[in-house]
């Protein structure tokens, strides 16, 4: 592995621009082949005052906006990412053949959280045009234990793209995109056993697919793929020492095959609107407005309407009444009877309860023993406050004050 990353290292060069950041700068990647731009921590360090303590220097917390000049955001085909505010930021996409000889100048603005100071530099991005593009065959891999910002190192993007020389075995191969599988609608993995978010590999090359790539489209292997059980692949275990292939996403695509598709778009014009002469505001003097009418349809007729309702109302309420003499002559006599004989019981109750007289409270009368006959003084004296004391004596208080005479026996 070691020889075959020194043989591949002048190939990974001319496919992969690996650029340091730099204060204005020039880059020029060609169009259809994977950029990659690191934004260095270090290099903004010199643009923010020296950490106080001796040392601590690399401890600045750093973060970058990247922006295209006079945007708020980047190109569609650039990306950026940057794990933590102590790592290095990465810009990287793929351009494509219309964006040849357009200058994309791209506003890079360092951010240092300690001291609240920022520095902002240019990059020039001159996208070159080049004969092999795009490449006729192109594979897609997804790798399960990378992150984008892993697999966008030089060192490892060299050996992936070896491994994959090794088994197609191309003359011409180059990294046409990496995409993060967050990007494809993937989800965060869980910080457990250090899984990782996944990451989409593109990459092109001039012959046809191997025999080995083409394994995972026999029946046998697409029925595992549809149970979730790996396919059996002859190539992996030369993946295997260092990248996690899932070999059921694997896209092989030739585009010398597929049919171009046009679609046709409207023409979007100019922009401008059609001259249809000057604007013609209407008249200050506004013609006046007889408001008689809405006043009879909002407020009269609502009120003639409740008007007529309230004399039905009375008229029935007040004019329709059948009097008690007529309810009288309707009502059988043995009803009337059973009527006034339960009025006139109710008349001499309430006279009687009248002239009662109010007797006193059986708690202040004299109480008697009902064994011995003795009279029992009353519960509650006359000398005490009877609003303080029980109505009741209880059993204890009973026993203090009765004295219950013994039975004596027949020979005393």
């Amino acid at each position: 592995m070691d020889g075959l990353r020194k043989a591949f290292t002048h190939f990974t060069l001319m496919v992969t621009i690996l650029s340091k950041s730099h204060a204005d700068h020039n880059v020029y990647p060609s169009a259809g082949v994977l950029f990659v731009h690191v934004l260095e921590r270090e290099y903004f360090k010199g643009e923010f005052p020296p950490y106080p303590k001796a040392g601590d220097s690399s401890n600045d917390p750093i973060t970058f906006n990247t922006n295209l000049k006079g945007y708020p955001d980047r190109p569609g085909w650039l990306r950026y990412i940057q794990r933590t505010p102590h790592s290095d930021g990465v810009l990287y996409g793929s351009p494509a053949s219309e964006h040849v000889g357009k200058p994309t100048i791209i506003e890079i603005t360092a951010y240092n959280k300690r001291t609240f100071e920022t520095a902002r530099h240019n990059l020039v991005i001159n996208i070159m045009s080049t004969e092999e593009f795009p490449l006729p065959y192109q594979a897609e891999f997804f790798i399960k234990n990378m992150n984008v910002e892993e697999m966008l190192a030089s060192e490892v993007l060299g050996d992936f793209l070896g491994a994959v020389k090794n088994v197609w075995q191309p003359e011409r191969l180059n990294a046409i995109n990496i995409t993060s599988a967050l990007d494809r609608g993937g989800r965060v993995p869980l910080p457990i056993n250090d899984l990782k978010e996944g990451v989409y590999v593109m990459v092109g090359a001039d012959v046809q697919f191997s025999s080995c790539l083409r394994e995972v489209e026999t029946p046998q292997n697409q029925l595992r793929c549809s149970q979730e059980m790996e396919p059996v692949i002859s190539c992996d275990k030369k993946f295997r020492a260092q990248f996690h292939i899932d070999w059921c996403k694997i896209s092989l695509v030739d585009i010398t095959k597929v049919v171009p598709v046009h679609s046709n778009r409207p023409d979007p014009g100019t922009g401008v609107l059609p001259d249809i002469g000057e604007y013609n505001p209407p008249s200050e003097s506004l013609k006046n407005r007889d408001y008689f009418a809405d006043f009879l349809i909002t407020l009269a007729v609502p009120s003639a309407v409740a008007m007529v309702l309230f004399i039905i109302l009375a008229y029935s309420m007040c004019c329709r009444r059948e009097g008690v003499q007529k309810r009288n002559m309707q009502t059988p006599d043995i009803q009337l009877v059973h009527h006034s004989s339960i009025q006139k019981s109710t008349k001499e109750l309430r006279s009687m309860s009248k002239n009662r007289e109010i007797s006193w409270p059986l708690s202040t009368l004299p109480v008697f023993h009902p064994v011995s006959g003795e009279v029992v003084p009353p519960i509650h004296p006359d000398s005490y406050e009877t609003t303080s004391m029980l109505l009741m004596q209880t059993q204890t208080n009973l026993q203090n004050q009765i004295q219950i005479p013994q039975q004596q026996s027949s020979g005393k």
